[in-house]
């Protein structure tokens, strides 16, 4: 959980992922197109990979991934954000963690 927490809070989007899902690739493209610049920590190619999807499930993700965290805060997997994308709201969580400045 540690690790989690920690790679979390290194940028103002970070996106845990699998690189053979294609939700998390879609949540990907969906900040990419917007100009962010996620980090991206592809878990099945961590050697602790595991151990960050459990603590992802204990942290209310499930499933584990796509799992997003916008200024070291978790705001959730594929469904929450797309809701805040359709709802306008990402767009100003974005801004507010300094990911974009338009």
């Amino acid at each position: 959980m540690d690790k989690v927490a920690r790679l979390a809070s290194q940028k103002a989007v970070v996106i845990f992922s699998k690189s053979s899902c294609c939700m998390c690739h879609a949540i990907k493209r969906l900040f990419y197109d917007q100009g962010v610049s996620p980090a991206i920590h592809e878990l099945d190619e961590d050697p602790r990979g595991r151990e960050m999807e459990r603590a992802l499930i204990r942290l209310g993700c499930n499933p584990a991934v796509p799992a997003v965290f916008i200024g070291g805060k978790f705001v959730g997997s594929a469904n929450a954000v797309m809701t805040l994308q359709l709802n306008g709201s990402l767009k100003k969580m974005l801004k507010d963690a300094g990911a974009l400045w338009l």
